[in-house]
């Protein structure tokens, strides 16, 4: 693992008209490279290249792959994993002959189709009437109780599903409920059979509750024989199986090529094209197209220094044990090219955070006994679709459960009781009050520790934006702005004085011959922020206001910068201590809940309301826990360091899900 992101290489490689098809299939095999449009390439280098076109244009061969794609889920038939031999036993593309094997396997599918179709129009319109009925908004609706006079029952009922309702034709009298839009078709067609109001009224009080209850047994069935159509959809799909596999192989394949190719631009005899690849792997893709090409090629390498950075592809190299915490990362942004990696230190802070408001052994055993059995259940069916419980949920658990147990052994609790003595305190007990041993005595060193932890993490991010500045060579940066060295000397001082005023018991504020000038030398370096960059930007020829300008920027950036400064380093701390009140909470919910459990005398009421509360707390706690680990994480954390302006690396390979030009 790299602390830094990985770096990149562009090359630009002309090879042979005659290799063109090798070299793109040799590439898709190795699948470490990202392509770039030539027409990025100097103007000069392009006036006599021209572009890829294609018999079959790629988006037709996608959408033809989506379609057998969609008709492969739908039968439970596993997406093939893509390998070399399907490239050498690649046959060319036969898009008509595809097209009628899947029309005809859609006609013969279209039965199934109109029937589900049915189905599920008639569950929509019982569910709306059910709705309706336990919404008690009768307005909408149409209840009639009564008999036909003349002609069959039957042939009514048959009239009356015409118009899609619930009707209970089994005795008399009968029940029928529509919705009222439909009351004209409804009286329409009784009126034909002499439809007679029943005058019962112990008969129409109880119709309404009677009709729901059909409605409900209606949609039960009905759910059943959506099922079964379902079933027998994907039956006659699976008899298709192996033509279906092999189509969707050759479409991907030759989606691939074509993907590659579009990036590709030609004069009479040769095919010119680039893209980024890791510097680790440049080597090899060089010996690659050297190979197939029989050393009839040029390659040009272009090292990423040479190029503007927000243009450089980013990929973070990460050990598979931080994977779901890398995309913790890219679902907040990809950082800039260059800059620090993240993922671990990610991954640390947030089992940290995790670990202090969710402290139990039991409750996080719970937590990974869920992750292990649904990351089982999603292995051996990649075919399912992720449920309330996520794929990426199940991957994360694994990791949260253990840091609940360790923060369970570190504070002394197993499903809220104190059955072994805790290696640092007892949480539960200082949160009850009770008498404890040691520096921790109440609520309020509970709070301290949270906010130490909190100045540890702040000063942690700082540092990290300090290498990424030196890196980058923003050395104004790095002197001058509020994440940079002045903040992090002003939030020291800040941190110190606090720390004083604390230990003198909150009597007397510290003071120390350094303090002054100290302050003093921060201030001014704020304050010469606007000039130092004002001159930065003359010598570059960059376009600059006048001094009076200037002067009017400088004072307002110095007092923005000092407000911003001062306030956001002390909010940014004491966020911290939200960690400190979700754990509180989690013990104080587990006391409630077991204090409810001694309130009835019933051992079975008593362990019911425990297995409850513990529930309760594992859903809710876990979840709070978890948003606000991530919480402190992107918007106290990342914001001391992370720059989010980078473009992810995407190579293009066998392996590849998506591709985008």
């Amino acid at each position: 693992m790299s602390m830094f992101t990985r770096k990149m290489r562009m090359l630009t490689a002309v090879v042979l008209e005659k290799d063109r098809d090798n070299v793109v299939k040799a590439l898709l095999e190795k699948g470490v490279m990202e392509f770039v449009h030539i027409d990025s390439l100097p103007s000069e280098k392009m006036h006599k290249l021209s572009a890829h076109s294609s018999e079959v244009p790629k988006a037709v061969i996608s959408d033809m792959r989506v379609r057998v794609e969609t008709l492969m889920k739908e039968g439970g038939i596993r997406i093939p994993d893509l390998d070399k031999k399907d490239m050498d036993d690649l046959k060319p593309l036969d898009i008509d002959s595809y097209r009628r094997a899947l029309d005809r396997l859609t006609l013969s599918l279209q039965s199934v189709r109109d029937n589900q179709k049915t189905i599920n129009q008639n569950i929509n319109a019982i569910s709306e009437i059910i709705r309706y009925a336990e919404e008690k908004s009768n307005d909408y609706l149409d209840l009639r109780v009564g008999i036909n006079t003349h002609g069959k029952g039957e042939d009514l009922l048959g009239r009356l599903k015409m118009v899609g309702g619930i009707f209970m034709f089994s005795e008399k009298p009968y029940i029928s409920l529509t919705l009222r839009r439909d009351s004209q078709r409804v009286t329409d067609a009784m009126d034909k059979f002499g439809w007679t109001e029943t005058t019962d009224q112990d008969e129409q009080r109880s119709a309404l509750g009677r009709a729901v209850s059909e409605g409900k047994r209606l949609i039960a069935s009905l759910t059943e024989d959506l099922q079964k159509l379902s079933d027998e959809a994907a039956e006659k799909i699976r008899a298709s199986a192996s033509e279906l596999s092999f189509m969707w192989i050759t479409l991907r394949i030759h989606e691939l090529c074509e993907h590659v190719e579009s990036f590709f631009s030609y004069t009479k005899n040769t095919t010119l094209f680039s893209g980024w690849v890791p510097e680790t792997d440049s080597e090899n893709v060089g010996e690659i197209i050297y190979s197939v090409t029989g050393g009839k090629c040029i390659i040009e390498w272009t090292e990423a220094d040479e190029m503007p950075r927000d243009e450089v592809p980013v990929e973070m190299t990460s050990p598979k044990i931080f994977k779901p915490f890398e995309r913790m990362v890219q679902n907040y942004s990809t950082p800039e090219y260059g800059s620090i990696n993240p993922t671990p230190f990610t991954a640390i802070a947030y089992l940290c955070m995790f670990a202090l408001m969710f402290a139990d052994l039991g409750q996080g055993f719970i937590l990974l006994l869920v992750g292990i059995i649904g990351s089982a259940m999603y292995k051996k069916n990649p075919m399912k679709k992720d449920g309330i419980i996520s794929r990426y949920l199940c991957n994360l658990l694994l990791y949260l459960g253990p840091a609940s147990m360790v923060g369970g052994l570190l504070f002394g609790s197993c499903f809220g009781f104190s059955i072994f003595p805790a290696l640092w305190f007892n949480f539960d007990a200082v949160v009850e009050g009770e008498e404890v041993g040691g520096l921790i005595q109440d609520i309020y060193d509970i709070l301290g520790i949270t906010i130490k932890f909190g100045i540890v993490i702040i000063f942690l991010g700082l540092l990290l934006n300090w290498i990424n500045l030196i890196r980058k060579r923003r050395f104004s940066e790095l002197v001058f702005d509020k994440n940079g060295l002045v903040g992090g000397v002003l939030y020291a001082l800040g941190i110190w004085f606090a720390w004083g005023f604390v230990r003198s018991g909150y009597k007397t504020f510290p003071s120390s011959w350094f303090m002054a000038p100290v302050l003093i030398t921060a201030l001014v370096l704020i304050f010469l922020k606007e000039p130092v960059e004002f001159i930065i930007a003359k010598k570059k020829g960059e376009k600059t206001g006048g001094i009076g300008h200037l002067a009017m920027s400088t004072i307002m950036e110095f007092l923005v910068e000092v407000l911003e400064i001062f306030s956001s380093f002390l909010s940014n701390t004491l966020s911290f201590m939200r960690v400190a009140g979700l754990g509180i909470a989690h013990a104080s919910l587990m006391s409630a809940f077991y204090d409810m459990a001694d309130m009835p005398g019933n051992i079975i009421a008593k362990i019911l309301i425990m297995i409850l509360g513990n529930v309760l707390v594992i859903v809710l706690e876990g979840l709070s826990a978890g948003i606000q680990s991530l919480r402190l994480n992107y918007y106290e954390f990342f914001t001391k360091y992370f720059t989010g302006h980078g473009i992810a690396f995407r190579p293009v390979g066998l392996k590849s899900r998506t591709v985008s030009d």
